[in-house]
């Protein structure tokens, strides 16, 4: 961090701020009808959310937590035992962390390519046109955590047969990104077209294919050792998980370190580790993967569990510490963030 003077206090902001920038995991509405496949047996029973920004759901129900834009979305998953996602591929990244759950990816037009198995604290990041699935293959509920790259991360390109499955169960998803359920609402003359399954040379063309030591190559598990960012905190570890090395907030080269359009960091805070005020150039997301951490934000403070969302604005004057310690998966905005800047609250 560097050191920043004649900078606002904690008093720019209207009381309620700081729980606007909130999003708990138990307050969390899903949508169980977000994709073409919400009627294909195995697949009907998950439940999506869109956390921050449009993500890609195709259903305009689809609650949206916070719309502000990021320069990337935030969404989730959850799903029961054997509950399957369908093989699909996206125009831009597409990033997991496990919170819960015991996960199967696997990748293919038909999910017969490649397969990795991810435990809670792992983290991948599969390419785009990359067809890819995952099933909750634990014995528990499981949930994802997910970024998706830009403002807009555009539609999901179905495999065909997932396609032709929905259609047999009275769904068909139209080109200007509406999901129709032809069971209870007939299609209009005035309808946009029906999404038909991409013809073979254009997949042919487009989609890349990866076996498992690929697959396994965009992994990072929960004990990989990461290389660290220097901390002036004490008890303030911060890995880099995701992004190219980054000379503007002295960031060595992560895993996974090819262009996303944001950066992610694992950090851990000790027990009693405490962050002085500071901002950042850059909106940052946190997400609470264990722990407890406490965030002061605009003379308010706010307590955060397991599975809870935390967005700041750019230049937004925070504090974060952990009394009992917390792991955290963090997400900032671009491929070459700056520093953070503390604040000289002496001035």
């Amino acid at each position: 961090m560097h050191k920043l003077s004649n900078t606002p206090m904690l008093n720019s902001a209207p009381p309620s701020h700081l729980q606007s920038r909130i999003v708990r995991y138990g307050d969390l509405i899903p949508c169980t009808t977000a994709f073409i496949d919400t009627r294909t047996p195995g697949s009907d029973a998950k439940e999506n959310f869109t956390i921050i920004g449009p993500g890609v759901a195709e259903n305009p129900s689809q609650h949206v937590h916070i719309a502000e834009p990021h320069g990337f979305n935030i969404g989730g998953a959850r799903q029961p035992p054997g509950c399957l996602n369908s093989q699909h591929f996206h125009e831009t990244a597409e990033v997991f962390f496990v919170h819960s759950g015991r996960w199967a990816f696997r990748t293919g037009e038909h999910a017969d390519e490649a397969e990795v198995i991810l435990e809670p604290g792992d983290t991948i990041s599969i390419p785009v046109h990359v067809f890819r699935g995952f099933e909750n293959v634990g014995a528990d509920t499981g949930f994802l955590y997910a970024v998706l790259g830009g403002d807009d991360p555009g539609r999901v390109v179905w495999a065909p047969e997932v396609l032709e499955k929905a259609r047999g169960y009275g769904l068909v998803l139209l080109e200007n990104g509406r999901l129709v359920d032809t069971l209870t609402q007939p299609l209009a003359a005035a309808d946009s077209r029906v999404v038909q399954p991409e013809p073979r040379e254009a997949l042919d063309r487009i989609v890349c294919h990866v076996d498992t030591p690929a697959l396994e190559a965009v992994v990072v598990r929960r004990d990989a050792r990461l290389a660290e960012l220097p901390s002036a905190v004490p008890g303030l570890i911060e890995g880099a998980l995701l992004g190219g090395a980054n000379p503007e907030e002295t960031a060595p080269a992560s895993p996974l370190d090819w262009a996303h359009g944001f950066v992610c960091r694992r950090v851990r805070m000790e027990p009693g580790a405490r962050t002085p005020a500071f901002i950042r150039a850059e909106a940052e997301v946190v997400f609470v993967h264990s722990g407890i951490l406490t965030i002061e934000m605009a003379n308010e403070r706010a307590v955060l569990g397991p599975g809870d969302v935390l967005t700041v604005p750019v230049n937004e004057v925070r504090r974060f510490w952990s009394d009992h310690g917390a792991d955290l998966f963090v997400t900032r905005g671009g491929d070459w963030p700056r520093a953070a800047l503390i604040v000289d609250e002496a001035t």
